[in-house]
């Protein structure tokens, strides 16, 4: 399957933006202002300015001294953006970018099969916060995103969201390969989506003594995870009928999905390696095949070691370079997982690697790892796999091929 259009928002902008803010090192982190950060004991997030108007984000992965950091993608003025006079819509940023990937990939729904897919951590509970807290506007359907997608793209024949957390859109482009392959469209949109919530900023306050000013991602100083926000959507097309004017950004190989059930919120080191060999067997690679894997990589207290020992376990002490990219962004959610999935693609054409932003010592259980850190690594790899794991374990592993351009 090929992915043949792509669009994403993040705290640093588009994907161009964003990129090179990796390969600079820079982050996106700034004051949180969403709630009071007192009470909610977060004074750090990776939010989207939609007014467009401050940073570009700070190297070495530290704060940013002013209060924003821009979006780079003109969405203070188009239609998609969000307005905090209203109610804080990730439906605004996921019309925007699946409009713009229709647009990349040359597809229109009104002359051919368009599914839509969704995954998200928590759908709009931030407009419903609102709606609660201070009377803004809000009906249910809202909750759902039909209504945003067919804002932009109302010929497409269905949309579905599903909520699987930090590795739902990993899972949306994974039913988007099934509906293809199944011929029940001739291309899927798989997207992710969600913005920054109260909720989850108070249980990020308060599963520790302390919370982090900025993530760090296998770093051994690291103090935790920070919320992100976001859209990604890319299009997916069966190879043989993508336009031949138009080269594929790259091809999805297979993507492995798992719910290994073993914690409501600690990740099993077998159930993640399970789900990597299920993509490797999908995709038909063997690890050795494999020369980038780009991290889920939390910054959490356990994440990052039950990771750094699945990577060793799948692939062995020569494994891959290894980056992430939370690091620059946060935890985007239910769009993390498409996110890495555009950067690893973007570094196989480009021939450059972005280093893990925020990291400086690596922790003990990733000392076998060849982490990206401190600098750029020049080299191209033609398959990588993309990392993105769940509460509850919910995972997905996503194997993608460069295409020669």
């Amino acid at each position: 399957m090929a992915i043949t259009g792509s669009s994403m928002v993040s705290c640093l902008g588009g994907l161009d933006e964003t990129f090179e803010a990796l390969l600079a090192g820079r982050s996106g982190v700034s004051p949180l202002r969403t709630g009071d950060p007192d009470k909610l004991n977060v004074h750090y997030a990776y939010s989207i300015d939609d007014a467009g108007a401050a940073s570009k984000g700070t190297a070495s992965g530290g704060p940013a001294s002013t209060g924003r950091a821009s979006t780079g993608t003109g969405l203070g003025t188009d239609p998609a953006s969000n307005d905090e006079a209203g109610p804080r819509s990730a439906g605004r940023w996921l019309a925007h970018c699946v409009a713009e990937a229709l647009r990349d990939a040359g597809v229109d729904p009104a002359e051919r099969r368009v599914a839509v897919i969704v995954g998200t951590g928590l759908r709009e509970h931030r407009a419903v916060e609102q709606w609660h807290g201070d009377g803004a506007e809000l009906r249910l359907a809202q909750t759902h995103f039909t209504e945003a997608v067919r804002s932009v793209a109302p010929d497409v024949t269905e949309v579905h969201t599903l909520a699987n957390a930090c590795a739902a859109s990993g899972y949306a482009l994974a039913l988007a390969v099934d509906l293809l392959e199944l011929g029940e469209a001739d291309a899927v949109v798989a997207a992710g989506c969600d913005t920054m919530t109260e909720s989850m900023l108070t249980m990020i306050g308060r599963v520790g003594t302390t919370t982090a000013d900025t993530v760090r991602p296998f770093d051994a100083d690291r103090d935790g995870v920070l919320l992100g926000e976001g859209a990604v959507a890319v299009v997916v097309e069966r190879t043989e009928r993508t336009a031949k004017n138009r080269p594929a950004l790259g091809l999805v190989r297979g993507v492995g999905v798992g719910c290994d059930a073993h914690h409501e919120t600690a990740p099993d080191l077998a159930g993640i390696v399970a789900t990597m060999r299920d993509a490797h067997r999908r995709a038909g690679v063997a690890p050795g095949e494999i020369g980038l894997v780009v991290a889920h990589g939390t910054a959490t207290a356990l994440n990052d070691p039950t990771e750094a020992a699945a990577l060793v376990e799948a692939f062995g002490p020569d494994g891959p370079p290894v980056t992430g990219i939370k690091g620059a962004i946060g935890h985007t959610s239910g769009g993390a997982a498409l996110m890495s999935v555009l950067v690893a693609l973007k570094a196989m054409r480009s021939g450059v690697v972005p280093p893990v932003v925020g990291l400086r010592t690596p922790i003990p259980e990733a000392e076998k790892l060849a982490l990206v850190n401190g600098q750029p690594l020049r080299a191209r790899p033609r398959v990588a796999q993309v990392n993105a794991f769940g509460f509850g374990g919910v995972n997905a592993v996503t194997i993608v091929e460069a295409v020669d351009v």
